[in-house]
């Protein structure tokens, strides 16, 4: 008979990872079904992402649970949770290699893949040297001989995700598509990996090769129109910020909802008192028509919000790049 004292003096990330395993035991999560990831662990549970991270990394250890690339952390196709529970781990028997399989597979390449996908997955706060190698199944220490330290690890990550799509070898007609090409296209990356937004300012930018690629691509779509140096770079510079100044707040958005246990939605519900003593206040009369018209409320949508805002930018930019008097792109 289970001890209900014990139960509750028992740590909040193994009553969690408790908790899965015993919905992966009793069929409700079957091999290759998502599991909650820390995100949404932190949120039904209300515990910090520590706690969420140490409770999926338990379940890792014992096999229950296991990393794939692109969609996250999935039941084991063989978990074997039964017969690890309790138990320490073997040491070698006679005969086998000195390291575990894990360790002879391990490449730099794996611990970058590995990495985007735990920051993709559970941010970039979750992100550490120790939880990759869990997620990779090595000791803790090797992924050190690959690189030498997180801030390296995330160049490198940063690097890997700015080259997952490039350009065409024809390019558009006229700047204006070129332009629209580079922004959609660097919005698509921040979007597949918001983390990204996280890393640099204006003031500092990464310095990565990838990056380049798409800073190349914009510089050379405002060619080639006579404007001086500094304007040119001025107007690549804006165009990026549009991006990232967007880009910022979907990592934000996801920390916050893992923090507070509210999705946007019921943050705002959560206020609604407040928001309707500022609308029925008298001073702010244009937001409270505005408010009042929307009758389901306002629906915050970036991706709209990125489509209108290039379109202003480059219609009120037009005509600085067009007065130049140089040759319109090829």
């Amino acid at each position: 008979m289970t001890d209900i004292t014990s139960l509750r003096d028992e740590p909040p990330y193994l009553r969690i990872a408790s908790e899965i395993r015993r919905r992966i035991s009793a069929g409700e999560l079957a091999p290759g079904d998502r599991v909650p990831s820390t995100r949404q662990i932190a949120r039904d549970w209300g515990v910090a992402l520590a706690t969420a991270t140490k409770a999926l990394t338990t379940l890792r250890m014992e096999g229950a649970v296991e990393t794939k690339p692109r969609t996250g952390t999935v039941v084991a196709a063989a978990p074997t949770t039964a017969r690890t529970r309790g138990r320490r781990p073997q040491g070698p028997s006679a005969g086998s290699p000195t390291q575990p399989p894990a360790e002879q597979e391990l490449t730099l390449d794996r611990i970058v893949r590995t990495a985007i996908d735990m920051a993709d997955s559970e941010g970039l706060s979750a992100l550490s040297m120790r939880g990759i190698a869990s997620r990779l199944g090595v000791a803790a220490m090797s992924p050190y001989r690959y690189v030498t330290s997180k801030d390296e690890l995330i160049l490198l990550m940063a690097d890997a995700a700015y080259g997952e799509q490039f350009y065409p070898a024809t390019a558009p007609t006229g700047w204006r598509a070129r332009a629209e090409l580079g922004a959609r296209t660097l919005w698509t990356l921040h979007r597949r990996h918001p983390w990204l937004a996280q890393l640099e300012s204006l003031t500092r930018p990464l310095l990565v090769p990838n990056l380049m690629v798409h800073g190349e691509w914009s510089l050379s779509a405002l060619d080639g129109h006579g404007l001086d140096p500094t304007t040119l770079f001025d107007i690549h510079v804006l165009l990026y910020s549009h991006v990232q100044g967007l880009a910022v707040h979907l990592e934000r958005e996801a920390h916050a909802a893992a923090t507070t246990g509210q999705s946007e939605d019921q943050w705002m519900d959560s206020r609604a008192t407040e928001l309707q003593s500022l609308a029925d206040s008298g001073r702010f009369p244009t937001f409270a028509r505005v408010v009042a018209s929307f009758g389901d409320g306002y629906d915050l949508r970036l991706d709209n919000l990125f489509e209108l805002g290039l379109k202003a930018l480059l219609d009120g930019l037009t005509p600085t790049i067009e007065a130049g008097g140089g040759e319109p792109n090829r």
